[in-house]
Formats: structure tokens, sequence, C-alpha cells
């Protein structure tokens, strides 16, 4: 491999020093009060952003961890991306593959970690909802439900949502955690808990193959978890269909061909 031109190894030597100034010594002939200055403005503006990008990790950590974990990211993760918008994506990567974690860390570290960068990249999406041949208003029953393509659904071990500096579960839920985020029309981006069942519809309507209309998928639903009375299983169905209809959950019904 042909050597780098000398400024390009300059900028390399740059880099590799602020990201990790502890070990990587610092290029030659340049002033360390003008290097503190770079070393302080990455580091901190890094530190911010993220905080602002995963605020509740950043709030059940002190300023010692935080910190750490951000000067780990920086030591370790070699992004793919420079946009900003994608930074959280490359926290989440590196927390997956590459950090270290302290016998301290709480164990929904990683959940919590994906759900705050999927609020985030939800927001942000360019997604939008065809709605050509869709019906707002059409009978959630006798027609095809349509999930929005602004609804994104996972469980999760721990109850994610509710973590805060109060809340720190120290075991997972006996259950999954059910949670449908979705962005309406107003684009704020809001979750709705879901139990197994309704959980299990909307994952029905998402991957109808078969174009069932609401009532089958219902009634198919119901036989598979083998639920004693049918009637009153349609009516919960229903209910749920509507509910998520009113929160843009779902845009709507078509017809079947």
């Amino acid at each position: 491999m042909p050597e780098r031109p000398d400024f390009q190894a300059k900028q390399y030597a740059f880099a590799a020093h602020i990201r990790d100034p502890e070990n990587v010594a610092a290029p030659e002939g340049i002033e360390d009060r003008r290097m503190a200055i770079y070393r302080k403005l990455f580091f901190n503006n890094l530190l911010n952003l993220l905080a602002t990008m995963f605020p509740v990790m950043r709030k059940i950590h002190s300023e010692e961890r935080w910190r750490g974990m951000i000067r780990q990211f920086m030591q370790h993760h070699k992004a793919e991306t420079p946009y900003f918008l994608e930074l959280p994506e490359e926290f989440l990567s590196f927390l997956q593959d590459e950090y270290q974690p302290e016998p301290s860390d709480h164990p929904f570290l990683l959940e919590l970690a994906h759900y705050e960068y999927v609020e985030l990249a939800l927001s942000v999406s360019t997604a939008e909802n065809d709605m050509h041949g869709i019906e707002p208003d059409g009978d959630l029953l006798a027609e095809i439900p349509v999930k929005s393509d602004l609804t994104w659904a996972f469980a999760y071990r721990y109850p994610v949502h509710r973590i805060s500096p109060e809340f720190l579960p120290s075991e997972p839920d006996a259950e999954p955690v059910y949670l449908a985020i979705y962005r309406g029309s107003n684009d704020k981006v809001r979750f709705l808990e879901l139990n197994a069942a309704m959980a299990a519809l909307l994952d029905a309507i998402e991957n109808n193959t078969e174009n069932r209309n609401g009532e089958a998928l219902i009634r198919a639903l119901a036989e598979k978890i083998a639920y004693p009375d049918m009637q009153a299983f349609l009516k919960h169905g229903e209910h749920a269909l509507v509910e998520m209809r009113d929160l843009e959950i779902i845009t709507g019904t078509r017809r079947a061909d």
C-alpha cells in the first residue's frame, strides 16, 4: 500500500489522538495548548449530542460513567457515516458489538438504547404512507386493515418505556413487553403498550399475505390460541382495531380483490 501524503498522515494522527488522547500521542509540531482545545471541543460535542439523542440513558448514569461510555465509543468504534442524524445507529452498533460492560451496568442497557434509537429514527424517517386505495374510515372487520408504515412494533424483556432514574428494574418482566412505536400525522412519536393478543393481531395485519379481512384475522388468532369464547374475542379484537386506527397505528382498510 502506498504511503499517505504528508497532510493526510497528519490528519490521521490528529484524529487518532483526539479519539484516544491518553494512549495516542499528539502529532509533532502542534502546541499542546492548541490540541487541548480540539480534544475538549470534539469530546464535549459528542458527549452532549448523544445525551440529547439518548436522554434516559444519560439521566440514569453518573457524569463519570457517561463520559466513560462516550470515550469508549470514540476509542473503539469506526463510524460508517458522517451524518449527525445517523449517529444514534452508530452508538447502538457500538453498544451491541464493541462496548465493554462493567459489573455495575444495568441489565436493560442495550434494550433501552434500542428503544431510544427507535424513537429518534422514527421521528426523522422519510417514509410515507401510500393512501391510494385506502379507506380511512372503512369497515375494519369486513375489509382488510392496513398498518401504517410509520408504526414499528418490538418485543422487549424489560419495560423500557417506563425506565427512569426512579425506576431501574434489575430483572426482566415475566412476559415480553410489546410496544408499538408510531408517528402520527402531527409528526409526534408516541408508543402504545400492547398485550400479547393485540401484538399478535398487529403482526398478522402486517404479514397478511392471504389478504384476510379483519374478522378473519381475529378468528384465526382466536383459533391459534384456543380462546374459548369466539364472540367475545371478536368483540375485543374489533375494539383493538378501532383503538389502533384512532391512534393512526392503522391507516384504514382496503377492499379484497
